[in-house]
């Protein structure tokens, strides 16, 4: 079986498996997404070379803080707290070198980098404590949008690199293609699904391509630093969950922020 079939073949299978498991129900919604945060921790300890065994722990501790405070402390700020780690992993990334981090700061990373994001990825399909599968839906309709148009027009028309340290392929006229054609898609998606206006839509939009791309140039500095292609190989042709993921598990808590604000 050739590469390319096999890309497809698996690639197929994911999509299937996460639009049927969001659309049947929030409780297996919930199950998918838990055991993507269980694979993507095994695979961000292997990035990193942390100890597998303790990397569980530390990152489900803050999963089981969330659950047991959830009547007293609200989510808000725990994503709060997630948000801040990812601009700090987002201060990394423009470091000029790309040697390891300490061991202690993978940990932190670990905490708002994976944990902190799978488990807002529950949290942003509730509007008014109600489960609306079609948030999710919406939101990787964006993240396909703008990865598919930032390769075809970076493709095309792609002269200048956007950050060449990190990731060689990737331009700056497919960064903007991508963001032109995600505010579009935006505007499609307003108007099928206006449980939120066309304001709350655009701006995730500009949210998807903006913090989208940033998670996938953090998902390759990690991914160089460890000198390996992919995160896992769950995924036949893809890799693993974070090389799929990355976009919008760099992106929820923003987008989370976002969706809170205007409700």
């Amino acid at each position: 079986m050739s590469e390319n079939i096999t890309r497809s073949i698996s690639g197929l299978i994911y999509i299937i498996l996460l639009i049927g498991a969001t659309l049947y129900s929030e409780w297996s919604y919930q199950i998918l997404i838990l055991s993507f945060l269980l694979i993507g921790i095994y695979e961000f300890s292997k990035l990193t070379d942390l100890p597998i065994l303790k990397s569980f722990i530390i990152a489900i501790l803050p999963v089981l803080a969330i659950y047991f405070t959830q009547s007293i402390i609200p989510f808000y700020y725990y994503n709060l707290f997630g948000v801040i780690i990812l601009i700090l992993l987002l201060i990394q990334l423009f470091q000029k070198n790309i040697d390891s981090q300490s061991k202690y700061l993978n940990y932190l990373f670990l905490i708002g980098y994976i944990s902190i994001p799978f488990i807002t990825l529950l949290k942003i399909p509730l509007i008014d404590n109600k489960y609306e599968p079609r948030v999710i839906i919406g939101i990787f309709i964006l993240i396909w949008t703008n990865d598919t148009f930032a390769y075809l027009t970076g493709k095309s028309f792609g002269k200048n690199k956007l950050f060449e340290r990190i990731s060689p392929k990737k331009t700056i006229e497919g960064f903007l293609g991508g963001i032109l054609f995600t505010i579009i898609a935006s505007l499609v998606i307003s108007y099928y699904f206006s449980f939120y206006n066309s304001i709350i839509w655009i701006s995730s939009a500009i949210f998807v391509s903006l913090f989208g791309t940033i998670g996938d140039l953090v998902e390759s500095k990690f991914k160089r630093q460890a000198n390996v292609k992919d995160s896992g190989k769950i995924m036949p042709g893809h890799g693993g969950i974070l090389d799929r993921l990355d976009s919008i598990i760099f992106v929820a808590p923003f987008l989370y922020l976002i969706f809170k604000t205007f409700q």
